[in-house]
């Protein structure tokens, strides 16, 4: 990595969670969810690295990874809250500069090696603003209204393996210009792509399956 590019990790980990309770902290092989974005980032990253919560006990689990902690108000900390206001909190009230922020969502725990490096360094060849990981899709999606199916991404009829390629936010990794940070915004216009198509990008955890599906793909795979 460039040694003058100063990198900020956030990894916003809050109390509540609708669906899996207590999500951020819950142990995956050992480890709790926002324990493993805060390895990955010393590991992987030379960074600063701040966990942004509104819960005394992983207060205290990212104080014992060495992690900086921002307490963050009760309107950041509800259901309506997004990872940008968060971001833009941290960017705001962090002491020092730095040239880009990366999101380290605890959602998503489990990252390939190296990830961030060829993330950076894409990031700085194409002089972008912002980067985000994607996968590419194997699903034929369509909007429904008035009961009525309408392919977006195929035609009716059309083979898998003639779709024209499109992708998804995988989540695993966003890095953002620390100034557009301070604006509230994770990507701009025309953010980079970086393709991740490593089975960890298949791990988001939202729900007891998935978290079932991590503990599955991290036993399979484990780099």
């Amino acid at each position: 990595m460039a040694h003058h590019t100063k990198i900020l990790s956030v990894i916003p980990a809050r109390k509540n969670s609708k669906r899996l309770k207590h999500k951020n902290r819950l142990l995956l092989n050992g480890v709790s969810l926002v324990g493993h974005s805060i390895m990955y980032a010393q590991k992987e990253m030379e960074t600063d690295i701040v966990v942004s919560t509104d819960d005394e006990e992983i207060k205290t689990i990212a104080e014992q990874y060495g992690a900086k902690v921002l307490w963050r108000s009760q309107d950041l900390a509800d259901d309506y809250a997004s990872s940008a206001k968060v971001v833009q909190d941290v960017a705001l009230k962090i002491d020092g500069e730095y040239d880009y922020i990366a999101l380290l969502q605890p959602s998503n725990p489990l990252r390939p090696k190296g990830l961030f490096k060829s993330s950076l360094k894409e990031l700085l060849k194409q002089q972008g603003q912002s980067l985000l990981t994607v996968s590419l899709n194997q699903y034929k999606l369509g909007r429904i209204q008035n009961s009525i199916f309408h392919p977006i991404t195929y035609e009716i009829g059309q083979r898998s393996q003639d779709l024209k390629p499109t992708y998804f936010e995988n989540g695993l990794l966003y890095l953002t210009d620390f100034d557009l940070a301070k604006k509230g915004k994770i990507l701009c216009q025309k953010p980079i792509a970086l393709i991740v198509n490593h089975p960890f990008s298949t791990v988001d955890i939202d729900t007891e399956l998935d978290f079932k599906w991590a503990e599955f793909i991290l036993n399979q795979y484990n780099d």
